[in-house]
C-alpha cells in the first residue's frame, strides 16, 4: 500500500466554474432540506428561513409577516440559491489553487471548515446589517452550514474536470509541470 502526501500550498491552478456552481447549487438544495424538515420536526414553521433570507432584498418587514407570501418565498428561494451558487464558486477558488480537491477527505475537511467560516460571517457578521438573522444563530444553523461545506467540496470534487497539467517538452517525451 502506497501513501501519498499531497503537499497543499498554493499552485496556479483554476477551478471548474461549472462545477462550482453546480456543487453551490447541490449543496443550497441540501442546506434547506436540513433546515427546514429539522425546523418542522421541531414543530417550527419551516417557511421562517425562506422568509429571513428574502428580506434581504425586500426589507425587515417581510420577516414579521404573520402569512408569507409566495413572492416572499420566490424571493428568498433565489436570494439562497444565488448565494449559495457564490459560495460554491468561493470554496472552489480555495479549493483548486491549494490542492484540497485531491482527496474526499481533504475535500471534506476544507468544506467542513468552509462551512464553520460561512457559519460565523452569516451569523456574526452580517448580522450587523441584517438583524434579524440572530434569531437563527444555534446548533441547527451551525450543522446545515458544515453540511453545506461538505455537500459543496464533495460534490466539487466529483463534477470537476480535472485539467491535465502534463507539459510536453521539446523532444517529445512528456512530464509532469
Amino acid at each position: 500500500m502506497e501513501l501519498h502526501m499531497h503537499s497543499h500550498h498554493f499552485t496556479r491552478r483554476m477551478p471548474d466554474w461549472r462545477a462550482a456552481a453546480m456543487a453551490g447549487f447541490a449543496a443550497g438544495v441540501v442546506f434547506l432540506v436540513v433546515e427546514m424538515v429539522v425546523l418542522w420536526l421541531m414543530g417550527e414553521s419551516p417557511w421562517g428561513l425562506p422568509r429571513m433570507i428574502g428580506a434581504i432584498v425586500m426589507g425587515p418587514s417581510v420577516v414579521s409577516q404573520a402569512a408569507p407570501g409566495a413572492g416572499i418565498m420566490l424571493v428568498g428561494l433565489v436570494v439562497h440559491f444565488a448565494l449559495s451558487i457564490v459560495l460554491g464558486l468561493i470554496l472552489a477558488v480555495i479549493m483548486a489553487p491549494f490542492s484540497f480537491d485531491s482527496s474526499v477527505g481533504m475535500a471534506s475537511l476544507a468544506g467542513a471548515v468552509f462551512g464553520v467560516a460561512v457559519y460565523w460571517i452569516n451569523f456574526y457578521g452580517m448580522t450587523q446589517v441584517f438583524p434579524w438573522f440572530v434569531e437563527a444563530r444555534g446548533a441547527l444553523s451551525f450543522l446545515a452550514h458544515v453540511v453545506f461545506g461538505l455537500v459543496a467540496a464533495d460534490a466539487y470534487l466529483k463534477l470537476e474536470r480535472k485539467i491535465d497539467n502534463k507539459i510536453e517538452s521539446p523532444s517529445g517525451a512528456g512530464f509532469t509541470g
